[in-house]
């Protein structure tokens, strides 16, 4: 196969196609006799049309004979049922595999359907829509530029998960799912929660953080925000995806235990709290077997001991063989991608052949056709109307704000305070903020009035395996120009960072220097090392000897080395801050926002303190080359491997300051009293300084009768006004108690004393107490 393509997916597609199709015949037909006197028209055109087309393709086309199934009284599973017995065999084939609708392989696209991430067609004359599916992980992505329709860009997964904040992962959730339904899709593929395993991952900014709890829940309410739209939401990439050098070639090597612990905990918390219609497997293979092909993963965990109803879908180009089909996968996505279409013609004549049975066909069907009666895409007419920009500008600007995390703040250099000169150095900040690259890739639509100011696209370049999409996009909302609106232009000065002697002359000129820090990340490449890439190092280290006030605001995908830590006065992390990201960074470094985020991964000092320092396959040429993957770490994932070795990294999970003080106490702890609570708990947060704030109080296990562990338990986020108190309830799931029994098929929580801490980080714990409880078992 020639490039291998990325999930959910795009293949290698030369530039030189993707200019013309995006600049080229659609745009110009727009233009002929002077009708649209500019490519900016043509765009609005342009999107006016896809746009009017999709949504009306989107909606349910009219059964030419209306059946039973219609009845919303019944039961999704009963109108499934009953809608899929209708079916012939052809048209149950024709609902199990479909196309990545990108010109790869393809001649063309069918009437009313746009480029996009995939198109499965239905079946009119019993009034099953087709499936429109969209990238969209943070945001409606725009694979390719194919299309000029910009969408609201969401900030980096880590900065939701930095926010510690269930509603506001809802709120975006629903923000995406209500501009995919306006653009006329019906399925988008968002819901990451791949645990961080891999500090290097290329792909971290996309996911939740190393914690089952926190990226479980987060993940969860996302998706239910984007399924209350009407649309179906998938949860991704299952499974142990933890990293995406060779991830198509390499096989995480795990015990069933520590997997259950761990990144299986997670997406069962995601399942649970968000019921997405779908799941898509993942390129790797697990303990052997691809993720996609694996009966352990598919049929046993997930519509076993988990009863899944949805469907599963593979990432694009994912499905090995037709043997899938026995062992769990319902649906084969990016078909062309793939070296057969095994779910086509392949399974129709194992169906007649006897090689697989017909029912197992049906209950493929039934499982999508019960998710789309489930979320109402199948009695819903998707919305119309234009899409509120500006209010959802609003909610991903105040993500971001709620995602920065304040790392240092020696002396209270910052909040910024008026009249001092302020050098602006590096990271492209007088164009916008950086967002990461691969399939979650939003384009900027600038406000109510179309601008199509989409950002700056900067080539990276390189042999890697999505070189061909290799641009930095840069979201056209320049912090430059935010921090020039707060303090007077004349006050503000930039220097691009690309010389260390015109940054350091900048920074001594100035009362106050910010270092923009920047390191992009793509999916289906990991980083090489914590280091900021383009000796970015160097240039903070310089301009800290010569200003002692340096701040620096890191714009990245995952956690960094800090070499110079010692020598600035602040650091902010502003992970990727999508389309509002300029104006939250400036909101927070002024004061105007309190910075409340707090950290979802451990940042180490440097490799030494990873599990695996060296990469697996990162260096290997041959990407289809078999390799383990193993993990020392076990179920020990992130700041939980740390507190077992004994190891005090750079920044610990959970690690954030403020601008004002809080005082967290009045720890209460006791056995649960309901199904399904091993424990609840209870503190107070009080706000003891002189600013309004937010903080997120957290509590651990920290011992138990199997010894001392390390573990998340519960949190809770306070809003607090100087002097402000408030008491935090936390119910504790057993299964963060428990250890999983992979010979007795169940989890179990062993009779004894458990020690419990409040803290606000996974290091700093403060009042313990400690609650016995009796032996539990629980069902996997």
């Amino acid at each position: 196969m020639p490039h291998a393509p990325f999930g959910s997916c795009l293949p290698s597609i030369p530039r030189a196609f993707t200019r013309r199709l995006a600049a080229g015949a659609a745009l110009s037909a727009l233009m002929i006799g002077g009708a649209l006197t500019s490519p900016a028209h043509a765009q609005i055109a342009l999107e006016a049309e896809m746009s009017a087309r999709a949504t009306a393709a989107a909606v349910p086309p009219t059964p030419s004979v209306p059946g039973p199934w219609m009845n919303t009284k019944l039961s999704p599973d009963e109108r499934a049922r009953l809608l899929e017995s209708q079916l012939t065999l052809d048209e149950r084939i024709g609902m199990l595999h479909g196309i990545m609708a990108l010109p790869y392989k393809i001649e063309g696209l069918p009437d009313g359907v746009v480029w996009s991430a995939g198109y499965i067609p239905g079946v009119p004359r019993l009034g099953i829509p087709a499936l429109r599916e969209t990238d969209a992980s943070l945001g409606v992505a725009t694979p390719h530029r194919l299309r000029p329709d910009g969408a609201t860009g969401l900030p980096a997964g880590l900065a939701i998960a930095a926010t510690w904040s269930p509603e506001l992962a809802y709120q975006g959730g629903a923000m995406v799912g209500d501009e995919a339904t306006r653009k006329g899709f019906n399925v988008l593929l968002g819901g990451g929660v791949n645990l961080t395993r891999e500090a290097r991952n290329g792909r971290n900014f996309e996911y939740l953080g190393e914690d089952p709890l926190l990226a479980g829940t987060l993940a969860g309410q996302a998706i239910r925000g984007t399924q209350d739209q009407h649309i179906v939401a998938t949860v991704k990439h299952f499974a142990i995806n933890s990293q995406e050098s060779s991830r198509r070639a390499v096989s995480a090597v795990i015990d069933e235990a520590p997997l259950r612990e761990s990144d299986l905990l997670a997406f069962q918390f995601a399942i649970e709290a968000g019921k997405p219609g779908s799941v898509m497997c993942s390129y790797n293979r697990v303990n052997g077997p691809w993720a996609c092909d694996s009966d352990f993963l598919l049929n046993k965990v997930l519509k076993g001991d988990w009863a899944y109803p949805g469907w599963v879908m593979s990432d694009w180009g994912a499905t090995p063989a037709l043997s899938a089909v026995t062992n769990g996968l319902d649906q084969q996505s990016g078909e062309q991608i793939d070296r057969e279409v095994f779910f086509d013609k392949p399974l129709k004549a194992a169906v007649e052949g006897g090689q697989i049975p017909a029912a197992r066909v049906s209950d493929m069907v039934r499982r999508i056709l019960r998710s789309l009666f489930a979320t109402g895409v199948f009695d819903v007419k998707a919305p119309t109307g234009p899409i509120d920009f500006q209010a959802h500008a609003d909610i991903t600007r105040t993500v971001a704000e709620q995602g920065i995390v304040l790392l240092k703040n020696r002396g209270d250099v910052l909040p910024f305070t008026k009249g001092k000169r302020i050098a602006v150095i590096g990271g492209l900040a007088d164009v916008g903020v950086l967002s990461g690259g691969g399939s979650s890739q939003v384009l900027a639509a600038d406000g109510p009035n179309h601008d199509y100011k989409n950002g700056a696209f900067v080539h990276i370049g390189g042999t890697g395996e999505l070189v061909h999409i290799s641009d930095a996009v840069y979201q056209p909302d320049a912090p430059l120009k935010a921090i020039e609106g707060k303090a007077g232009k004349d006050n503000v000065f930039f220097a691009d960072g690309r010389y260390v002697s015109e940054s350091v002359a900048a920074a001594k000129d100035a009362d106050i220097a910010i270092v923009f820090a920047t390191q992009w990340n793509i999916e289906g490449q990991d980083v090489p090392d914590l280091s900021l890439p383009q000796g970015q190092d160097a240039v903070i280290a310089a301009v800290a000897a010569a200003n002692p006030n340096t701040i620096v605001v890191l714009e990245t995908g995952g956690p960094v080395a800090m070499p110079w830590l010692d020598k600035v006065a602040g650091v902010v992390e502003a992970w990727y801050p999508g389309t509002r990201g300029g104006q939250a960074i400036a909101n927070v470094l002024f004061g105007d926002v309190n910075p409340s985020g707090h950290l979802p991964i451990t940042f180490p000092k440097d490799e030494s303190q990873l599990p695996s320092p060296v990469l697996a396959g990162f260096y290997e040429r041959d990407r289809t080359k078999l390799i383990d993957a193993h993990y020392p770490e076990k179920s020990d994932v992130g700041y939980r491997w740390y507190a077992a070795k004994g190891l005090t990294p750079l920044f610990p999970f959970g690690y954030g300051l403020s601008y004002t003080t809080f005082a967290q106490g009045g720890l209460k702890a006791a056995a649960g009293t309901k199904a399904g609570e091993a424990m609840k708990i209870s503190f107070t947060v009080t706000n003891t300084g002189k600013r309004a704030g937010q903080d997120v109080g957290q509590v651990y296990l920290v011992s138990g009768p199997q010894g001392n562990r390390t573990r998340l338990l519960g949190f809770g986020r306070v809003d607090l006004k100087p002097g402000e108190k408030k008491t935090v309830s936390v119910s504790v799931d057993p299964r963060l108690l428990a250890d999983f029994d992979a010979q007795a098929h169940e989890w179990k929580v062993a009779a004894g004393s458990y020690t419990v801490a409040l803290g606000s980080d996974a290091l700093s714990l403060g009042e313990k107490q400690t609650v016995t409880l009796k032996a539990q078992t629980l069902k996997p």
